[in-house]
């Protein structure tokens, strides 16, 4: 077989030196036409969900839960932020107006809290002894709310409260310090240079009307469009700007957007933009590599341009392969770089080293070519069996890079023993001069043979270690902890998953009826992990009939005054109310009121005083009076009118939930929603297992971010393992075949062993868990281990290397400046902001150091003394 591989090669070298230009102008042509297909025919598949098989079980529950209820997968999380919950309601309804005229980018929107039926039914959700509490707060301050009914401006609130300050004859229905304090507060901002508005549903309602914080969720569906690598960008554009508009009209809100679709779209954005800079150090850093190693422009230049031709069939073959290149298998350009220049180098440092000795240009390819093309050739293969047996996994993505990486081994090949020896043909490098590194001193040469019982005896030590330390080896399955954790959506979701109500995190399961859901809900509450549970039901209110019998109550009280209340301030004098209210306030402190505490009293008036010198001192003085009477007054029209309308509550039921709601809880295939919160903090991966582990204990086919997240965390390992199993032992077989040889292969094998061994224990130590990014880097190490040992020991098994030259020669040049031009192609990575992509750059680093070190240290103290001239020779 192997005769029969060398006169197969031997007759390919023959073509090239006698046809090289038709070689060249054919591998352009082919070139050129790749180009054309790919252009047309390779699209972009950025859908993640795809990335695994829709065959897995939790594949199967998300995929029937997003077919249920459609809307609540894939969406965009916009976290609305005020100061107040007033100005909260007003910014989430504007800003869900804003994107629901955008029906081309968007195929709904909608605010959970914020609809007709829950305005008008909110005080029933309350419990009996709250909505008491607040009735009680209401009458008392019916008054106030009476006289700002036929005064709503403010000389009509700082007259009543005036005349409450100084009432002596009776007590007070209502605590004045609560509202004393609140208009201090809107003074001192003022007077700060900060207009903030003072949020009258904190002081009447106590948070009860519908928005109970001030921070408020919209959910956008956006339409994706997964043949771009930014399958969201025009819904995420729209929504930014929708956003702009909204903080603009209100300086004092806050919209972020997170959520699934925002963390992977602001994911790609960051290392779109992190890759061209480290694309260009790259480029850069490999440029000098390639000239550091080969020490000729003229190679170099051949290097990169066969790099590129083979990247470009590799593309080719991936249109016609798969016709589609996924966030996983795109990544074959960066293995294809690692491990196709790996096979240019060697041929071209050969050449090189021929030419030194004095060989004419035929010769000098005619000998790098049967020097390196059996070695090439066997590192191609074993790397092809790699990536095959990524092929039958789970694991789409990588089983798509496993086709086309594979596909890119064989063109790579083919590339560097034919069209890279035709264009040395064609550009011969003259009187190149021998390379003497003065950087490495002459004992590192024959290190390893000289301490090669102590190279063996510290490998062993370090092995045994390093497997003692892979006990602790983990995989990170959640993505978050590998976005740049600056970034809003990451910022954001981190702050939402913190929540026990608004949390992302939260996991959904499906019943055939809501006599079942409830069933479920009830084991679902037993459990710790488990904040809530809500169904339909949930949003059917209990005890309605005497929570109305309040309301009706409450609105005898109120009704009358808030349906004659107006949203329009009255045109007043504004100056001479606040100076009024100052004499009132000097009144009620000398006369030590009981109405309100003396200190809230006396700073009070200190702060109007202060106010009062600082608007005179202004150039129009009234503008500073018409923005204090807005700031304390522009938001009691929308309170009373959300008071107005939760007044008008009425009994309803399971039947009376509107359509609008119960789309989000009953399928139209009559399947009910059941939705579980978590009760702690998500961030800590613990709690996040905990969670999903108790849950599944009472229903195994719900379905969330956790669950699909951990689901395709335990898939991914679960394939990587078959899949390096499969090659492992797939690498070792044809190694078998072609050395005829257990010692030979285990040379090869061990210190591949060894490096995975001491890479994973480095990893470890340096905090630096496997997630989804990093670990597209190891069959990259594993192909790079693999070519590196079979090119050290074919050439150390060689007549012409003995044991102090294995070290200079030009093989031993060529693992090095391989392992160096790929460091320099990735090292770069892990400077980035991203952290998956950081986390592979570390990991490639310390693998091929690792690599490397195990290769040119390890393997020759091994095989000391198996050189060709102890007739060792394959």
């Amino acid at each position: 077989m192997v005769f029969s591989l060398k006169r197969f090669f031997y007759w390919c070298e023959a073509q090239v030196l006698r046809f090289p230009w038709t070689i060249v102008l054919l591998s352009i042509a082919l070139t050129g036409l790749s180009l054309d297909y790919s252009i047309k025919h390779l699209s972009i598949d950025t859908n993640t969900s795809d990335m695994l098989s829709p065959d897995l079980p939790f594949q199967k529950n998300r995929k029937r839960i997003e077919q249920a209820f459609p809307l609540d997968s894939g969406s965009l999380i916009l976290v609305v932020d005020a100061l107040t919950p007033e100005e909260t309601s007003q910014a989430a309804i504007k800003l869900a107006d804003l994107l629901n005229k955008q029906g081309e980018r968007f195929e709904a929107v909608f605010v959970p809290t914020e609809n007709d039926f829950f305005r008008q039914q909110a005080l029933l959700y309350l419990d009996q002894a709250d909505l008491d509490d607040l009735a009680k707060k209401l009458t008392d301050a019916q008054p106030f709310i009476g006289h700002l009914a036929q005064n709503y401006h403010l000389g009509g609130l700082l007259e009543i409260i005036g005349k409450a300050l100084n009432e002596h004859e009776q007590d007070l229905p209502m605590d004045m310090n609560p509202l004393l304090l609140a208009v201090d507060g809107t003074l001192a901002n003022q007077l700060a240079g900060k207009n903030r508005y003072l949020s009258w549903q904190n002081l009447l309602a106590s948070n009860k009307l519908n928005t109970d914080s001030n921070r408020s969720i919209v959910i956008a569906k956006p339409k994706l469009h997964f043949d771009k690598i930014l399958a969201a960008d025009a819904a995420q554009t729209a929504a930014r700007a929708a956003a702009q508009d909204v903080m603009k009209a209100n300086p004092t809100v806050r919209v972020r957007i997170t959520g699934e679709v925002a963390l992977e779209h602001e994911e790609l954005e960051s290392v779109g933009l992190n890759a061209i800079w480290s694309s260009l150090a790259s480029l850069l850093l490999v440029c000098l590599a390639l000239w550091a190693g080969l020490r000729s422009i003229k190679l170099m230049l051949i290097t990169l341009v066969v790099l590129i031709l083979g990247l470009v069939l590799t593309a080719g073959f991936a249109a016609i392969s798969i016709g589609h290149l996924n966030i996983i298998s795109i990544a074959f350009a960066c293995l294809y770089i690692g491990l196709g220049v790996d096979y240019a180098i060697h041929v071209c440092l050969h050449y090189r080293e021929a030419r030194v000795l004095g060989m004419v240009n035929a010769a000098a390819i005619s000998f790098s070519l049967r020097d390196v093309s059996f070695s090439l050739f066997l590192c191609a293969l074993t790397t092809l069996f790699g990536f095959v047996a990524f092929i039958p996994t789970d694991y789409a993505g990588v089983s798509e890079l496993g086709i086309i990486s594979g596909g890119g081994m064989i063109i790579g090949l083919l590339i560097s023993l034919v069209t890279l020896p035709a264009l040395l043909r064609l550009f011969p490098v003259k009187d190149p001069k021998p390379i003497k590194s003065h950087l490495v001193p002459s004992w590192v040469n024959t290190f390893p043979f000289k301490y090669s019982k102590a190279i063996k005896i510290v490998s062993i030590l370090l092995g045994l270690l390093s497997c003692f330390i892979l006990t602790k080896l983990t995989f990170d399955s959640n993505p978050i902890n590998m976005r740049d954790p600056k970034s809003e959506s990451v910022s954001t979701i981190r702050e939402l998953l913190a929540s026990k109500t608004d949390s992302p995190f939260s996991l959904t399961g499906l019943a055939n009826s809501l006599e079942d859901a409830n069933q479920k809900v009830a084991k679902f509450q037993k459990l710790p992990s488990v904040h809530d549970v809500i169904t339909l039901s949930s949003f059917v209110a209990e005890d309605q009939e005497a929570k109305l019998i309040t309301l009706e109550d409450l609105n005898l009280v109120l009704g009358g005054q808030l349906q004659n209340f107006s949203d329009v301030l009255a045109e007043t004098d504004r100056k001479q109310a606040l100076l009024k209210f100052n004499e009132e306030l000097k009144k009620a402190i000398s006369e030590q009121t009981p109405n309100a505490p003396m200190a809230t009293l006396q700073q009070l008036q200190q702060r109007i005083d202060a106010f009062l010198a600082k608007a005179e001192s202004q150039p129009n003085s009234n503008d500073s009076y018409v923005q204090l009477e807005k700031n304390i007054l522009d938001l009691l029209p929308f309170t009373l009118d959300r008071l107005r309308t939760s007044l008008t509550a009425t009994e309803f039921g399971l039947e009376d939930i509107p359509d609008y709601i119960r789309q989000h809880w009953v399928s139209k295939g009559n399947l009910y929603k059941i939705l579980i919160t978590p009760e702690k903090d998500q961030n800590q991966l613990e709690n996040l297992k905990e969670f999903v582990h108790q849950v599944q204990g009472v229903d195994d086919t719900v379905s969330g971010l956790p669950v699909a997240d951990q689901a395709s965390g335990d898939a991914v390992v679960k394939a990587f393992i078959e899949a390096f199993s499969g090659s492992f032992i797939g690498i070792v077989v044809l190694l078998l075949i072609m050395f005829r040889s257990v010692k030979k292969t285990l040379l090869v094998v061990l210190p591949l062993l060894l490096a995975a061994a001491l890479t994973g224990a480095t990893n470890v130590l340096l905090d630096n868990p496997f997630n989804f990014a990093n670990i597209i880097a190891l069959p990259l190490l594993l192909g790079m281990g693999v070519d590196s040992g079979i090119h050290v020991l074919q050439r150390h098994l060689s007549e012409s290397c003995s044991d102090h030259e294995l070290l200079q020669s030009s093989t031993a040049r060529g693992v090095v400046f391989s392992a160096l031009t790929t460091l320099c192609s990735f090292t770069s990575l892990a400077f980035t902001s991203h952290k998956g992509t950081a986390s592979m750059g570390l990991l490639l680093t310390i693998g091929i150091s690792l690599t490397l070190l195990c290769a040119l240290i390890v393997l020759p103290a091994f095989s000391k003394g198996m050189n060709g001239a102890n007739g060792s020779r394959i």
